[in-house]
């Protein structure tokens, strides 16, 4: 007799408060969106190797890539239901749900990687991911996802915020990124990701952002051959884990977890820098012309955004005080 998704998610909840009997193995399922190939993925797959290590093999941890599991969306929600232990994620889409994470993912938030990890490290992004507690989960120490940057084609480039002024750029359908485009004098352009290179050899665009390693695994860079280090945006990845699922297990497991967690997410962020290190020599050796510029009056220029998100305003304040 097949169960309803309902009657299996209500199973799946009673489960997680379940005692686990003695000496059994424990198998918990994480779902990440990437391929195997993606250094954010890698690092899942690390993290289980030292879940394993770390508990003698009494806890295993299954890693579903490739959106086996779901998109993020979905995943966070199962994941805070008890259908999935664990779920990889970016703080994008997880600003959903838990409006905190938001503020690392404002336009010129972080100064640049260096002050981003000081931040996210700090009592600051402590306090970020203990807010994720009051809708059942634990987030792990914050991951790399790259560093946003334009790109444009011939005779566009960009060298100050005045060469923004009447570019058509594209953008990721999301209020915060349409809007930051329009305050840096550009037009913002939403439209599907694969469209994005015929669009730029035809001229429909402009231009385009995002980081190196998808600015060169997806071609962009031939038809977009300029890009300006602006670091607009630079929204760190994270992974969740089911609290109830956690509470439920002994503490020494839960401390084996909590380091391989840790330890996984070093190793990630290692792998995302030197494959986007990677991604930038590449398109250079291509021809592409990169251009590093004080962003100080691209921050200046979208501060009107920031005024929209009252509910950060102390975060924002913590951040941009916070000392180096």
């Amino acid at each position: 007799m097949k169960l309803s998704l309902v009657k299996v998610a209500l199973l799946a909840g009673a489960l997680v408060s379940a005692p686990f009997a003695a000496n059994a193995e424990i198998v918990l399922r994480l779902a990440e969106n990437q391929p195997d190939t993606n250094p954010v993925t890698m690092a899942m797959h690390k993290f289980a190797e030292l879940v394993g290590e770390k508990t003698n093999g009494e806890v295993r941890v299954e890693v579903y890539s490739g959106a086996q599991l779901g998109q993020e969306p979905e995943t966070i929600e199962q994941a805070q239901a008890g259908i999935i232990d664990f779920a990889r994620v970016n703080s994008v889409v997880l600003a959903n749900v838990s409006p905190s994470v938001g503020v690392f993912t404002l336009p010129y938030i972080f100064k640049n990687s260096e002050h981003k990890y000081k931040i996210l490290d700090s009592e600051i992004g402590d306090k970020v991911r203990k807010d994720l507690e009051q809708i059942g989960l634990i987030g792990f120490q914050f991951m790399e996802a790259g560093t946003r940057n334009f790109y444009t084609g011939e005779n566009k480039k960009i060298e100050s915020i005045e060469d923004m002024k009447g570019l058509k750029i594209r953008v990721q359908p999301a209020p915060i990124s349409i809007k930051m485009v329009e305050l840096l004098g550009a037009t913002p352009t939403p439209m599907n990701y694969g469209e994005v290179f015929s669009a730029l050899q035809s001229g429909v665009i402009d231009g385009a952002e995002n980081d190196y390693v998808s600015y060169y695994t997806s071609s962009h860079y031939e038809a977009a051959p300029y890009i300006v280090e602006d670091g607009h945006l630079s929204p760190p990845a994270i992974l969740l884990m089911n609290k109830a699922k956690f509470d439920s297990l002994e503490p020494d497991f839960q401390n084996a977890i909590l380091e391989a967690g840790k330890e996984a997410a070093l190793f990630e962020r290692e792998a995302m820098f030197k494959a986007n290190e990677e991604a930038k020599q590449k398109v250079i050796d291509a021809g592409v012309t990169v251009t590093t510029i004080d962003n100080s009056k691209f921050k200046e220029a979208v501060q009107p955004l920031y005024a929209e998100y009252p509910a950060l305003s102390e975060l924002v304040a913590e951040i941009a005080a916070f000392d180096q």
